[in-house]
């Protein structure tokens, strides 16, 4: 089985690609392939550049890397209550080449923010709007003030109650 997994923002200690990649490597027998969003940057989207170069060679890049999963594992930035402007611009150019983004693909989708509320406001939005884009969303995952529970040196939940709510979901949905 193989699992892509990447946090939706384009930060280089993005706390939200520390969360993917713990949960996907919580899955049995998986080979995990970890994305960077700053592998895919692109010009801010507008119609006036796509106009002028066509679909993005990096965003058929990164729609060949979801091609490649058996399972998404997906943990999105909040920014202002909403997407990263990384993960939305990939998104934006991906979903102009197929409405198909997610590719049909199970997904466990997480948030995390430094916060209590643990980005619920961008994964209320992305668990009613991608889906529209082939997102076949298994399961959603909120971890609520990261720094207060996730130790980063050994890559980890470090509260015993909601790394038990994180496995107990992914052996139940997938």
């Amino acid at each position: 089985m193989k699992i892509i997994a990447f946090g939706g923002s384009n930060s280089q200690h993005s706390i939200n690609k520390k969360l993917a990649t713990y949960a996907a490597g919580l899955f049995e027998n998986a080979d995990v392939e970890v994305l960077d969003l700053n592998d895919y940057a692109m010009p801010l989207f507008s119609v006036d550049i796509e106009k002028e170069i066509g679909q993005h060679e990096t965003a058929k890049s990164f729609l060949s890397k979801l091609d490649t999963a058996d399972i998404l594992v997906v943990s999105l930035a909040e920014n202002n209550s909403n997407y990263s402007s990384a993960f939305k611009n990939i998104f934006d150019w991906s979903s102009r080449i197929t409405k198909e983004v997610f590719r049909q693909k199970p997904m466990l989708l997480l948030a995390t923010s430094p916060g209590a509320r643990g980005g619920a406001s961008v994964l209320e939005i992305a668990n009613n709007a991608l889906p529209r884009y082939g997102a076949q969303i298994k399961a959603t995952f909120s971890l609520p003030a990261f720094n207060a529970n996730f130790d980063v040196e050994k890559n980890q939940i470090s509260n015993a109650e909601l790394d038990k709510e994180l496995k107990d979901i992914i052996k139940a949905s997938f």
